[in-house]
């Protein structure tokens, strides 16, 4: 394909030059121009130099026709009755939206099938976006409404997104405030089996809270790809993060393993976030056998839980400072704030949710939320089964208790 040559052979910081030229070639584009959607997910801003005559400036996200073809994550062809017609396309990898492409053409050329063209354009464009993202600063100093604290960056660093897709699932996460947090760690892993999650609460938006999250991440990341079982994992940082700080700093955390042909859940829960579950109208707290955090102490053993996910299935998961469970199981102020904003973001899309969640909480939890929280959205599609299974527990929605694996 011209573009896919086009933009590999392009250096990172001019893909969208050289995407022009490709578009003025095979569709006669006046301009194209692309708008990335910023850290706090609230404005998408252009990417300089912007081609647009009129100068294009940023806007916020849900107004206008970009923010439409943003929500919607479909094409939206704007005018047309004059001689030129602009097209908006979405710019998403894999569910994680980047931004928008805003393509204008003549009117004549503007048909459907040419407006789908420019949609799967858009899509490769996002994939060499990520690529030179690694190469250039220009991406993200393009994506900051505001400075990033250092901690901040360190936390942008070394997380891999705020959302990913899968046949067997949806994914999106959302934190506040984006551009000064620094402690949570969020981590997930896709493969031909289902899915690896990991979201653990931050310690805080200093430096060494950062530290101690990006040490955890590493070691996490670094048992799974060696082949050990979410124990190991637990194992190895809690390991790893008591040999650094001896106890001094820890991390609450839950690891989670999703099966995708059959929705088991094997879960290890190191002092966790909150895990909220939707399953229709009702909206549950999923109470889980919590265990002491990751690097508390030395040679913690873990075990793990089993719960089951059904298709249509959606888990939120809540971490801030006050998530915690009270220590007789009781239902707290705080906990029937976070149900009733999960019950209103119930018929949001997954992308929204998140931050629907977190709105709602600081509008309505008692005494506010902490200065840092991070929520996660799971929709669980399943897999489509290649036969009758039956159901060999017999309640497919509780825990099996703990078990070593």
């Amino acid at each position: 394909m011209t573009v896919e040559r086009a933009l590999r052979g392009a250096p990172p910081h001019r893909l969208l030059d050289s995407l022009r030229v490709d578009l003025a070639r095979r569709f006669a584009v006046l301009s194209a121009d692309l708008l990335l959607l910023d850290y706090g997910l609230t404005s998408l801003r252009p990417v300089e130099p912007v081609q647009a005559p009129d100068g294009m400036r940023h806007v916020a996200v849900g107004s206008g026709p970009a923010g439409r073809a943003l929500s919607t994550q479909q094409p939206y062809l704007f005018g047309g009755d004059g001689p030129t017609a602009t097209a908006y396309l979405p710019v998403t990898v894999r569910g994680e939206r980047y931004g928008v492409l805003v393509v204008v053409l003549p009117s004549d050329l503007a048909t459907p099938a040419a407006t789908e063209e420019l949609a799967d354009i858009a899509e490769t464009l996002g994939h060499a976006l990520r690529v030179a993202d690694r190469h250039t600063d220009l991406y993200r100093r393009t994506r900051r409404a505001n400075a990033l604290s250092v901690p901040a960056e360190m936390q942008w660093g070394v997380l891999p997104g705020q959302a990913c897709t899968g046949p067997e699932f949806d994914l999106h996460a959302y934190w506040e405030p984006s551009y000064t947090s620094g402690g949570h760690l969020l981590d997930w892993c896709a493969t031909e089996d289902g899915l690896t999650l990991v979201v653990a609460n931050g310690t805080g938006p200093d430096a060494p809270s950062a530290l101690v999250s990006s040490l955890a991440l590493n070691a996490i990341r670094n048992a799974r790809r060696a082949g050990l079982d979410l124990v190991g994992q637990a194992t190895l940082t809690d390991q790893a993060l008591y040999g650094q700080h001896r106890g001094e700093r820890s991390l609450s955390a839950l690891l989670l393993s999703f099966a995708g042909a059959t929705g088991e859940v094997l879960v290890v829960d190191a002092g966790s976030p909150t895990v909220w579950r939707g399953r229709g109208a009702a909206v549950e707290r999923i109470d889980l056998e919590r265990q002491l955090p990751l690097g508390m102490f030395e040679d913690t053993v873990y075990v793990t839980q089993r719960l089951h996910v059904l298709p249509g299935d959606r888990l939120v998961f809540v971490a801030c400072d006050r998530g915690e469970a009270p220590p007789d199981g009781g239902d707290t102020d705080l906990d029937r704030s976070v149900r009733r904003a999960i019950e209103g973001a119930r018929r949001t899309d997954c992308a929204d949710a998140p931050r629907a969640v977190v709105r709602a909480l600081r509008e309505e939890a008692p005494g506010g939320l902490p200065d840092d929280v991070l929520v996660l959205c799971l929709d669980w599609h399943g897999r489509e089964p290649a036969g009758p299974r039956a159901d060999a527990d017999g309640d497919r929605g509780g825990l099996s208790g703990p078990s070593a694996v």
